[in-house]
C-alpha cells in the first residue's frame, strides 16, 4: 500500500498506484559523449542512424496521467544499449546481426562500434541496462502487489518501409503492429487490443512486422499475473521520416492512441474482475 499523507484532519490515504505499466525503450535521441566517442560514426551519420533507428515520440503518443498508468522511459539511445534485448548474446536473435544489447553494427549492417571488450560491455550495462530494469521490475512489483495482476504495454513505433535488418521485408505494413507472448498474452487480450486500435480506424495486424512482447526477467514464464502486449505504431502516421518533424495530425493520432489504450485497460481490468 502507498504512504498516507498527513493531513490536517488526519491522514489521507494515497490511491493505489495503476496496474498498468506502460514501457517506453526507444524514444531517446540522448547518446552521452563519452559513448558517442566510442562510436565509428561522423556526426551526420550518427544523426541519420538516431533518425532511422529511434521510436521518436512513443514517449509522447503513449503518454497517460499518472493515475491511469506508471510509465518507465529508458533515458538513453538504444545505440547506446537495448534495453529490450538479453544480456546474454547466446540468448539474444539479434546479437547475429550486430544489434544484440551493446550494437556493433547499424541499421545497414555497417560498423557502429568496434566489438567492446567484457569490461566496457559490463560497464554499459551497470549504467544504463541494470538501473532501468529494476525501474520495471519495480514498476510490476509494485502493480502486483496493488492489484494482483499488472497489464504491461511496450510502446514502439516502426518505420514505414522496412530498414536493411529487418526480417520482415513486405512492404505491406499495417498501421498497428500488436506483438504477443506465448506466455503473457491470452488471446483475448490480443483481441481486445486489435479491436481497440481497429475501432479507431487504424489497419492492424498481430506479429507483423515484430513479434514479441516484454517482460522483466523476474516474472517472465513465471507469473502469469503479468499480462502484456506490445503495441508499434507507424511512423508514417504521424511524423516525417525524411526529417523526423511531427506532422499536423500528431495531436490527433497520439489522442486515438491514448483511447485504444484506456480501452485496452478497461477491457483487461474487467476481465480480471470477472465481470
Amino acid at each position: 500500500m502507498a504512504a498516507g499523507i498527513i493531513h490536517p484532519d488526519g491522514p489521507l490515504s494515497m490511491p493505489a498506484p495503476p496496474a498498468l505499466v506502460v514501457h517506453i525503450p526507444h524514444a531517446s535521441l540522448i547518446v552521452p559523449s563519452d559513448v558517442a566517442a566510442d562510436l565509428l560514426l561522423k556526426p551526420v551519420e550518427l544523426e541519420r542512424e538516431l533518425l532511422v533507428m529511434t521510436d521518436r515520440y512513443t514517449d509522447e503518443l503513449f503518454a497517460l496521467p499518472s493515475s491511469l498508468a506508471t510509465t518507465v522511459a529508458f533515458p538513453a539511445s538504444r545505440l547506446v544499449v537495448d534495453p529490450e534485448r538479453f544480456t546474454d548474446d547466446e540468448q539474444e536473435p539479434m546479437a547475429r546481426k550486430g544489434m544484440g544489447v551493446v550494437y556493433t553494427c547499424t541499421a545497414s549492417g555497417q560498423p557502429l562500434r568496434r566489438p567492446p571488450s567484457a569490461h566496457e560491455r559490463q560497464r554499459l550495462l551497470t549504467r544504463f541496462y541494470d538501473p532501468h530494469h529494476v525501474a520495471l521490475t519495480t514498476a510490476v512489483e509494485v502493480a502486483l502487489a496493488a492489484h494482483g495482476t499488472c497489464l504491461l504495454v511496450d510502446g514502439h513505433s516502426f518505420p514505414t518501409h522496412a530498414l536493411p535488418y529487418e526480417d520482415d521485408q513486405d512492404p505491406d505494413r499495417p498501421d498497428i503492429c500488436i506483438g504477443t507472448d506465448a506466455s503473457h498474452t491470452p488471446a483475448w487480450l490480443c483481441d481486445i487490443a486489435v479491436r481497440a486500435f481497429e475501432e479507431r480506424g487504424w489497419s492492424v495486424a498481430v506479429d507483423r512486422p515484430f513479434s514479441g512482447a516484454l517482460v522483466p526477467t523476474r516474472f517472465y514464464r513465471k507469473d502469469p499475473r503479468v499480462r502484456a502486449i506490445m503495441v508499434e505504431v507507424k511512423r508514417g502516421l504521424y511524423m516525417d521520416e525524411q526529417s523526423g518533424a511531427r506532422l499536423p495530425r500528431f495531436d490527433e493520432v497520439r489522442e486515438r492512441i491514448s483511447g485504444a489504450l484506456r480501452a485496452v485497460t478497461a477491457g483487461a481490468t474487467s476481465r480480471h474482475d470477472g465481470s
